[in-house]
């Protein structure tokens, strides 16, 4: 796993450095946490940190490409040092899985609008389709290796 170098104290310049690949979630959500779980059992090579969107790191992260740090309707994948959001988060953290999972990243294609729409439609309903902990995800020793520094909120 490639960590993320940075300091939370940091006021200038990017948080998340260009080697760094990150995936940003909310932690209360079924669905989101899901993707998480999803990605920790198929990153067996373990290229991708994790940080929760309610943690330090999450929120810095979230305001720094300003978004609403109380609602979270967007997962943020970073590869490379380049952030992706939405759908193209998605795709982004396909392309980088080993065997048939690349193949879901063709959503990349379709036209921004439908893009968007689709994502909202199920990002907007994801509490009432899928549920909602009612706390956020605190991760045990075994999974807490691979979290960013600032990545989970205790």
């Amino acid at each position: 796993m490639q960590p993320v170098r940075h300091l939370l104290e940091q006021t200038d310049g990017p948080l998340v450095s260009e080697s760094d690949n990150l995936i940003v979630f909310d932690g209360t959500c079924v669905l989101c946490s899901g993707f998480f779980r999803f990605m920790l059992r198929h990153d067996r090579a373990g290229r991708f940190a994790f940080a929760t969107a309610q943690s330090p790191l999450g929120q810095q992260l979230y305001r720094e490409h300003g978004l609403p740090t109380d609602e979270f309707e967007t997962n943020l994948v970073i590869v490379g040092g380049r952030t992706y959001q939405r759908l193209d988060a998605f795709a982004a953290a396909m392309r980088a899985l080993p065997g048939p999972w690349p193949a879901l990243s063709v959503c990349r294609f379709l036209p921004g609008r439908l893009k968007d729409a689709l994502y909202f439609s199920i990002a907007r309903n994801r509490y009432r389709l899928f549920g909602r902990f009612d706390t956020c995800l605190i991760p045990g020793p075994e999974v807490r290796a691979r979290f960013a520094v600032g990545g989970f909120a205790a």
